[in-house]
């Protein structure tokens, strides 16, 4: 994990967006991965992009996630999903992602739009803590990373967490191939 200094995030919640904390305060006992296994490490803003990120604390692309948020409307109804995948890919919002929303174009939803509706900073939105009715899709290459970087819900901040806790979130579903090699 490079040169972050983590701690359990559950003893740092002022690293963490208000959804996020809620999420851990109310993390399940019988979760496959235990709270104090997401951890938390303080970072500078400025380098919160992820290419800017893993340079300047020595993460490798393979360890860090992204979660991007998705949006496609059907029949007047906009359908949101995050979308997480490794740093080293793109996610497949035409192909793999419209077919899961089951819409027929999906982007990425407007900035304005994913932070009012995340409750987090844009660059820093996470899987942890979104709202109950959007699908969490994970690529599958993540949860067989054996710890990765995320966002913690801010962008002075990143969470680390072994890869198939991201599997297990409440509302997440594991996608083959959902994300292409960038």
């Amino acid at each position: 994990m490079g040169t972050l200094k983590t701690e359990p995030a559950r003893t740092r919640l002022d690293l963490l967006a208000p959804p996020v904390a809620a999420a851990l305060q109310d993390w399940p006992a019988e979760a496959p991965v235990d709270v104090d296994d997401v951890l938390v490490a303080p970072i500078d803003a400025d380098l919160a992009d992820t290419a800017a990120f893993c340079e300047a604390y020595g993460v490798g692309l393979e360890e860090s996630a992204n979660c991007v948020v998705v949006a496609g409307k059907r029949g007047g109804e906009t359908r949101y999903a995050a979308c997480v995948v490794l740093a080293t890919t793109r996610a497949d919002v035409n192909g793999v992602v419209r077919k899961l929303l089951d819409v027929r174009k999906a982007s990425f939803a407007p900035m304005a739009e994913a932070v009012e509706s995340s409750g987090m900073e844009y660059g820093g939105i996470t899987p942890i803590g979104l709202p109950a009715d959007w699908p969490i899709l994970v690529d599958s290459r993540v949860i067989a990373t054996p710890h990765v970087i995320i966002g913690s819900g801010v962008r002075h901040s990143k969470i680390a967490l072994p890869g198939p806790a991201l599997g297990a979130l409440p509302g997440a579903r594991v996608v083959e191939d959902l994300a292409r090699p960038a």
